[in-house]
């Protein structure tokens, strides 16, 4: 079909971005392993161009940073504004008004009555790991419960707290002790009762010595997983039982992307911390830990904090994203956005058996790709054909899972209608080239 916002002019990668990557490989560390074989020259919504003048339709939003899209004009003004102001004093040393206002924000967004503080940090593995350090100062605990297939960062800690091995923690050993991995209720693969969870967690650790407990609402690396409605419940009861912190990982899940502001609200729960960071600040680094007044005052003045964590520029585009997803109803776009995923995904369900599962919450949906349908066999090397031939034709899809099959849409919410369906009519066809055709 015609393309309106996909245009490839050359072949991909181009010229230009053939002798960027050439020179990447002699001075980036392999390590660092792009998804997308071409350059970025610049991005706008939710469209990224290549330095050959080719234009993608991005459905992997920075890994989900773009709930607002790239280079919302909103966030860009906010952002010039506040650098010609001051760029860095670092708030404790010198404090600065965006950094109280945006804690003001946060704070009177996140669900619960009891009173909110925040702090503020760079990434999402920083407010974790920070969150961690809150939750065992509040509580003179110190083990974490966690959860299979999730991903919590790249620190030492908070890669002990993910559950994938590779790439993630391969060769980084040895880890963090006091972390005990309880099974996460994944309906398609390993659904578990809540008294399943409880008994693992009784047989791994004294609950005595539990700190919290830290979970992600919607699964997000690990296979965009929707947890049964009374997981969560089941969480804050428990932990209040036995007295430890209920901790909401919602670096992925959260800001908007799931049709609230925080997943969480979702299952009318009201954690004792929450973590954001990715969409926060459209792009700038930024994360925050969000908490009970009484439980965020726990530690020592001084004891938590960043040279760079709530940088003034970074507060000043978060504070135009929270404008943004207010005054341009994202919440309900990504309602509607999730709707459009979910008919066309189940379309593509009924055509491809490779397909064996379409989840999602709002517009955090994920298509589970299988070698049998029956047997449920993980599919990564079909999952990344179908990636592959995405971006060949112009559509930059991420993957996710445990098992690498999971195809995931973090499309950034701004995106119309009709861009979203040429995209899904891209996903089709790599569909079936990577089947070569092969259908229901």
């Amino acid at each position: 079909m015609a393309r309106k916002y996909i245009r490839l002019a050359t072949e991909i990668p181009g010229p230009r971005s053939k002798a960027a990557l050439f020179r990447k490989e002699r001075y980036v560390a392999k390590p660092l392993a792009p998804l997308a074989p071409f350059c970025a020259a610049r991005a706008e919504g939710f469209v990224i161009e290549d330095l050959d003048g080719n234009r993608f339709l991005d459905f992997s939003g920075g890994w989900g940073v773009m709930n607002v899209g790239h280079n919302h004009p909103k966030v860009v003004a906010a952002v010039r504004d506040q650098a010609e102001l001051s760029l860095h004093t670092d708030f404790t040393a010198v404090p600065y008004e965006p950094y109280v206002a945006l804690a003001e924000r946060l704070a009177g967004l996140a669900p619960g009555p009891a009173p909110k503080k925040c702090a503020l940090f760079n990434s999402g593995a920083e407010a974790v790991e920070n969150a961690v350090k809150i939750a065992r100062v509040a509580t003179g605990r110190k083990a974490v419960l966690v959860f299979d297939n999730a991903f919590h960062g790249r620190t030492l800690l908070t890669m002990t707290m993910t559950h994938k091995a590779v790439p993630y923690k391969a060769g980084f050993g040895p880890y963090a002790p006091d972390v005990y991995r309880l099974p996460y209720p994944y309906p398609y693969r390993s659904p578990i009762s809540m008294a399943g969870i409880e008994r693992r967690m009784l047989s791994l650790v004294d609950p005595r010595e539990v700190a919290c407990v830290v979970v992600e609402p919607v699964i997000g690396e690990g296979g965009f997983i929707v947890p049964p409605p009374e997981f969560l419940p089941f969480l804050r009861e428990l932990a209040d039982r036995h007295g430890f912190l209920l901790v909401a990982d919602e670096v992925q899940c959260g800001v908007g992307r799931t049709g609230r502001f925080f997943a969480c609200e979702h299952f009318n729960v009201e954690p004792d911390l929450i973590c954001v960071a990715k969409s926060i600040a459209g792009g700038l680094p930024l994360s925050a830990v969000i908490g009970k007044a009484e439980v965020m005052d726990a530690p020592l003045p001084g004891s938590i904090g960043s040279t760079y964590g709530g940088n003034p520029v970074a507060c000043a585009a978060a504070l135009a994203v929270l404008d943004v997803i207010e005054e341009e109803g994202l919440l309900v776009r990504a309602e509607h956005i999730g709707q459009i995923l979910m008919r066309e995904l189940r379309a593509l369900e009924r055509t491809y058996p490779v397909i064996g599962e379409v989840r999602g919450l709002g517009a955090m949906v994920g298509v589970e790709l299988v070698r049998d349908r029956r047997s449920r066999e993980p599919a990564p090397e079909e999952t990344k054909h179908v990636q592959v031939e995405a971006l060949k034709r112009g559509v930059i899809f991420p993957t996710a899972g445990v098992y690498g099959n999971v195809v995931r849409f973090l499309v950034p919410l701004t995106i119309p209608d009709d861009a979203l369906l040429e995209g899904m009519s891209v996903l089709a066809e790599a569909f079936a080239a990577a089947t070569n055709g092969s259908s229901a």
